[in-house]
């Protein structure tokens, strides 16, 4: 988002994530969208950015730095990426259930792999 000359970074909530994103041990998001992200980009982790009540605002957790952006089936889930995702008590099959529940789509949905880093 552009305000002036200024870039300001954007929100991407982490609701289900949150003490993965303050603990430092989540480096890994799937999404449906955010395709315009590119390595180096800042985003503000928030704990939700959308779907607030009347006089609520936006929780900013930390801001991170993008890494990667790659397109992927979202069946293609591994054990280390449960781990990447703060899930490291998940099978991979658990992962993507819980995935498609919150998020819809299926085993062979193309998802937005997006790994990144703590500023």
């Amino acid at each position: 988002m552009r305000i002036g000359a200024v870039e300001m970074p954007r929100n991407m909530s982490f609701a289900l994530t949150t003490k993965q994103i303050m603990d430092e041990t989540k480096t890994v998001t799937r999404r449906l969208g955010w395709w315009f992200l590119k390595p180096g980009d800042i985003v503000w982790a928030c704990e939700k950015c959308m779907g607030l009540k009347k006089g609520e605002k936006v929780k900013r957790l930390k801001k991170i730095r993008i890494v990667s952006t790659t397109p992927e089936r979202l069946g293609k889930m591994t054990y280390g990426e449960c781990y990447k995702e703060g899930f490291p008590e998940l099978l991979p099959s658990e992962f993507i259930d819980m995935f498609t529940k919150r998020m819809g789509g299926d085993y062979f949905t193309i998802v937005n792999r997006i790994e990144f880093e703590y500023v």
